[in-house]
């Protein structure tokens, strides 16, 4: 009792009102507060006034000079300036709520069976799950639609591969899409056995011949509550949702404009010419918690559905060299419109022949100026003579470093051992680039920003494989790491004077961890938890304290 009355008098001495110190809403104090200011400095005490950070610096300083409505004793506790999730899918992730969950699925049959159970329990008219990996069902190539077909007669099924660049789907949900053994698609593959018989997969642009039932807008609204909750829950207080329509835009604007969504997005708008010719002529949107500015293209597929784009066959697929998913001439034509009118250009390229073409479009087009910002999203495979590249032409890579993680199984079949050991090469982009801004690309990796920072700065799985992590010339140091996820991302968004650090007039969006991850034994970093998660000084989230029933 008497530490408690101690502790009582202790925090009323030096947080007393005073009617001569200035007001502020709150001062966080007693804790190690890392600013990730251009010097990482490290203070222990932080005021907040009007959502903003109003001073940082000493306890002493502090309590001195402010007043506070709230006071939050930190014991200690390390903080951080928010996260922020350089590359997303917040509205795909949104959408994979209210869908069949296959991530861990160890089996055809287990998947099979989960799509059974849910359509079961949700009496669905048309079945989408999203998250089967092949790899984990001792596959070498991809499940074909016998056992949907047989399970699943009548009713459509479309599941998506988990990196999101390959479908399997039934046959009734090909006759639903008017796809048969003729159709025809550029940038896409619709999958035949060795006797011409349709299999059931759809890859990259082949995918889009299905046009899937959207949500009711009741069930989409809960699902984006839920989604929020959930990334708070994980210390992110800002977003990139990379590729967006434009009603997908205007209903984030609509929660963030009613107060119902508190979540700060950088939202990229999808390749497609209606979205170009609307948002060129109408231009950016700027506001507190939303930025439109960038466009979101695609040059290539995904590794794990041997749809990158690489200069040379695929190791377990020699007939195989990826696909470009639409001409050359698109993504210059594309750039020259955004430069002129003024707009980021961010493409997604995984395969080193894909990131060659992006660095020359940008050379093409950029005629060597470097302050566009323009982006290249996931820069997986990159030919060792085109890293330097970045930084010569200013290009920014935006990598998801758990993919490396989760690739690191069956990386080396796909690539071989020579192209494996350039992969992923973070270290190598941030040399040249200057900044590495870091993201996960939930749904298709787990929504947790501290597996991006455990995968970055070890490149091993949590059970310590491989052992000395995986090509670790390439791993990332703690400071730059959370770096990556901090003000880096702000940076790629033109946002690095609102938010990424806890300076002066920037934005009180911050986050307390139960364990200081620049600091802690690695062993332990796969435990830090949450604890507050604050977006504008505002807490929305707080971790449920346990009960002393």
């Amino acid at each position: 009792m008497l530490r408690h009355i101690f502790k009582l008098l202790f925090v009323l001495t030096i947080f007393g009102s005073c009617d001569d110190h200035p007001q502020v809403d709150l001062i966080i104090y007693n804790g190690k507060i890392y600013t990730v200011d251009s010097g990482f400095t490290v203070v222990n005490a932080m005021a907040v006034k009007d959502g903003k950070v109003f001073e940082t610096g000493t306890l002493d300083h502090i309590r001195r000079t402010y007043r506070a409505l709230k006071n939050i004793d930190l014991e200690g506790k390390a903080v951080y300036p928010g996260f922020n999730d350089a590359h997303s899918h917040f509205m795909g992730y949104a959408n994979t709520l209210r869908w069949v969950n296959l991530v861990g699925a160890k089996s055809y049959d287990e998947a099979i069976k989960r799509c059974k159970d849910f359509q079961k329990k949700h009496g669905l008219t048309f079945v989408i799950g999203r998250g089967w990996d092949q790899n984990d069902w001792g596959m070498e190539g991809f499940p074909d639609k016998a056992k949907l077909d047989k399970m699943f007669p009548f009713l459509p099924v479309y599941l998506y591969r988990i990196d999101g660049h390959a479908a399997l789907v039934n046959q009734a949900t090909l006759n639903f899409a008017g796809i048969d053994t003729s159709t025809i698609i550029n940038g896409g593959i619709i999958e035949k056995d060795t006797d011409g018989r349709l299999t059931g997969i759809l890859v990259d642009n082949a995918m889009g011949l299905v046009d899937l039932p959207s949500l009711p807008n009741e069930d989409m609204l809960e699902a984006l509550k839920e989604a929020e909750k959930n990334i708070f829950k994980a210390g992110l207080t800002t977003v990139t949702d990379a590729g967006l329509e434009r009603s997908q835009i205007e209903l984030i604007d609509s929660l963030q404009q009613a107060g119902k969504m508190k979540l700060r997005v950088y939202a990229m708008v999808s390749d497609k010419p209606y979205l170009q010719e609307y948002y060129l002529n109408h231009g950016p949107i700027k506001t507190d918690h939303l930025n439109v500015s960038s466009f979101k293209f695609y040059l290539d597929g995904a590794l794990g559905s041997r749809g990158a784009l690489m200069l040379k066959p695929y190791s377990d697929d020699s007939s195989k060299v990826g696909l470009q998913l639409s001409p050359y001439s698109h993504y210059v034509e594309s750039a020259k419109k955004l430069k002129e009118n003024g707009w980021q250009m961010c493409v997604h390229a995984i395969g080193d022949s894909a990131n060659r073409l992006v660095l020359n479009v940008y050379e093409e087009v950029l005629e060597g100026k470097k302050d566009h910002r323009w982006r290249i999203e996931h820069a997986q495979i990159v030919a060792p003579e085109d890293v330097t590249r970045f930084g010569e032409l200013g290009a920014i890579p935006s990598v998801q470093p758990t993919h490396a993680t989760s690739d690191m199984y069956w990386a080396e079949d796909r690539l071989g051992w020579e192209r494996m050991m350039e992969a992923y090469p973070y270290q190598s982009l941030l040399n040249s680039a200057g900044i590495l801004p870091l993201g996960t690309d939930f749904p298709v990796e787990d929504i947790d920003p501290l597996r991006t920072f455990y995968s970055s700065v070890f490149r091993q799985d949590t059970a310590g494989f491989p052992q000395g992590g995986f090509t670790p010339k390439e791993v990332l140091s703690r400071e730059d790491a959370l770096r990556g996820m901090t003000i880096w991302p702000a940076y790629a968004a033109f946002e690095e004077n609102e938010k990424g650090s806890l300076e002066v007039g920037k934005w009180a969006d911050f986050v307390i961890l139960d364990q200081d991850i620049l600091t802690a034994p690695k062993p332990k970093i796969p435990d830090t938890k949450v604890l507050m998660t604050f977006v504008g000084g505002e807490k929305v989230f707080e971790v449920k304290k346990p009960s002393h029933n």
